[in-house]
């Protein structure tokens, strides 16, 4: 029996491998015949059928529960203050965001178990528009500003620069851009990803030539940019190489980085000058053990229960349990994070 708050199994989209495959490989993926394309489009044209309700097949709410950290965590905590929690929107799912969501699951015939999962999600959407005003409408305007930098002030208060703003996200989305927040836009907003921010003590690095391929869910994302935080500036800023697309999708050299939870970080050089001279490997003259090994210990000290794994190959930290060995890891960590509960085994803690 599945738990109240379980996501569904993910639709549409190919099973994942029981390991990331080779970092530098692709799925190759059949294209379907032009004739085979026609036919849907004149049977689209013919039957009427309407486009989806949402623009990304794999958008689900994302699972959240204690230890997770990010924008999607902070949109929660105003809608539990929607509902009479008076919490602290400190985008850090601690004992009294635990205890409010329990008892807002009591309140509504739900299982008490503390994991925000579609059914609760659903219960806790406000449906807002222009006008409205209170904690659900600076839900809005945070997610907006965090995932789309919409620029709002988060002032509860659905004003016209709000309404403009909702809009803007529903085209980008592809759902009907009617300025209203409702369960539609709720979902599309806590499943859209998240860039990371590199005006911080993250710093862009792109060594497989995939540009912006700097995106996460808010989760992934709000968890590694406290890492890098917790690790300090005294060892220099921590390079991130790849995450993933804004919509997810194949991202070349990397057919694990598509549900948003896959990041990797660079190991931390002797000289600090890791976000300048380039990467090196655990078995070069330049690499700092202790300050890679500091590294890691921030990343899973800063999302405690949410890290599935970490490959990296320096056989010290593997034995430390902070790494776990895999072939083509030398020169990175690949840091997976996972929710509690979530479609993919591969990314359920």
């Amino acid at each position: 029996m599945r738990r109240s708050g379980t996501p569904t199994a993910e639709r549409g989209r190919p099973p994942h491998p029981a390991r990331p495959p080779h970092r530098h490989s692709r799925r190759q993926r059949p294209g379907r015949p032009r004739g085979w394309l026609l036919l849907a489009a004149v049977l689209t044209l013919l039957l009427g059928v309407a486009a989806p309700a949402q623009a990304y097949p794999q958008a689900f709410n994302p699972t959240q529960d204690r230890g997770n950290r990010g924008s999607d965590v902070v949109a929660l905590q105003y809608l539990l203050n929607a509902h009479g929690a008076s919490l602290s929107a400190d985008g850090v799912f601690g004992s009294g965001t635990d205890a409010a969501v329990k008892s807002f699951q009591r309140s509504k015939g739900l299982a008490d178990d503390g994991i925000v999962g579609p059914n609760t999600w659903s219960a806790l959407q406000v449906t807002v528009r222009q006008g409205d005003r209170g904690p659900a409408v600076r839900a809005v305007q945070h997610l907006l500003n965090a995932k789309r930098g919409s620029g709002l002030a988060v002032d509860g208060i659905f004003g016209g620069g709000t309404a403009g703003a909702v809009r803007t996200f529903q085209s980008h989305a592809g759902i009907g851009a009617d300025g209203i927040v409702g369960p539609t836009t709720w979902r599309n907003l806590l499943w859209h990803y998240e860039a990371a921010d590199f005006g911080g003590p993250l710093c862009d690095q792109d060594p497989d030539g995939n540009g912006n391929a700097n995106w996460g869910t808010a989760a992934a994302i709000g968890q590694v940019e406290a890492a890098a935080s917790a690790f300090g500036g005294g060892n220099g800023q921590v390079p991130l190489g790849d995450a993933g697309f804004e919509h997810g999708g194949d991202i070349p050299g990397h057919a694990s980085h598509e549900q948003g939870m896959d990041i990797d970080l660079w190991p931390i050089r002797t000289d600090s000058a890791q976000c300048s001279a380039g990467r090196i490997t655990w078995r070069s003259a330049g690499y700092d053990r202790a300050a890679t090994r500091k590294l890691a210990q921030a990343i899973r000290n800063t999302a405690p229960g949410h890290v599935k794994l970490i490959f990296f190959n320096d056989p010290q930290l593997i034995a430390e349990g902070l790494t776990t060995e895999y072939p083509n890891h030398d020169n990175h960590l690949h840091v997976r994070y996972c929710e509690r509960v979530h479609p993919s085994s591969l990314y359920d803690c």
